[in-house]
């Protein structure tokens, strides 16, 4: 498989994964022409896109997804709830419905679908798989379910949520129901809840780690990458690359 997030953050989500010439996005929460510019810098097209996977309705997830299915004729994939709470494409036979720990085989990958707490209709992450690889991407949690467990306990590479600094955020300009928001289980996990996670339920199979939807006020790459790095360490079994997806240009075009 090649990996890439397109950018990552409350501006908007979008992951491209190929796998033998046919790709997938998880969300395309950028405007068509953005993500075209995005794929560009990675030596890539939408040409072999065969399907979009939708995690929830909020804007930064959905922003170009009308726009690229029809221009492209490839299918929308979200659950029931998350399509009828929001617009997703003008043709409607181009969406399909998708099941909470349902697997659908596309593109050569294995797509797995898994609930999520999020203040969401019906929020889920995805799972994406070959015969001998794994990725999850978990973003957009408020807390560490056991679906979040199993699948980092089973991943080789993860995109993970690490959105805040907790002293940042309580100090920072966000009013204090905005603040309690992120803070709940149906916000975002901070930069030390995320990392506590991983040290205690990852296996030494992780070889990557992409810390991901960090807050443009609320975080720094350098703050997120220093929590992580320092409790870690704890463990010794557990040595993967730790990264880092910004908010507006895309990560490297890994390969797993």
């Amino acid at each position: 498989m090649q990996i890439c997030a397109l950018g990552s953050g409350s501006s908007g989500n979008c992951y491209y994964i190929e796998n033998n010439d046919k790709a997938i996005f998880i969300d395309a929460g950028f405007t068509s022409k953005q993500i075209n510019e995005k794929l560009s810098l990675i030596g890539k097209s939408t040409k072999n896109i065969k399907g979009i996977f939708i995690t929830h309705e909020h804007i930064d997830h959905i922003r170009g997804v009308d726009v690229l299915a029809r221009q492209l004729n490839i299918p929308i994939f979200a659950t029931k709830s998350t399509a009828k709470n929001c617009f997703l494409c003008l043709n409607q036979e181009l969406i399909n419905p998708i099941k909470n720990n349902e697997t659908l085989k596309l593109a050569g990958l294995n797509v797995s679908a898994f609930k999520k707490s999020h203040d969401a209709s019906d929020p889920i992450f995805y799972s994406i798989s070959t015969k001998s690889k794994k990725l999850s991407i978990i973003t957009d949690l408020g807390k560490v379910c056991e679906n979040v467990v199993s699948n980092v306990q089973d991943s080789s590479f993860l995109f993970f949520e690490s959105n805040h600094d907790e002293e940042m955020l309580d100090s920072g300009p966000y009013p204090y129901f905005l603040k309690q928001r992120i803070k709940s289980e149906l916000g975002h996990l901070s930069n030390k809840k995320a990392s506590l996670c991983i040290l205690e339920h990852a296996s030494s199979k992780l070889k990557h780690l992409v810390l991901s939807h960090l807050s443009k006020i609320n975080n720094t790459p350098k703050i997120a990458l220093s929590t992580f790095k320092n409790l870690i360490k704890e463990r010794q079994d557990l040595k993967p690359k730790i990264s880092v997806s910004l908010r507006d240009q895309p990560t490297n075009l890994f390969k797993i």
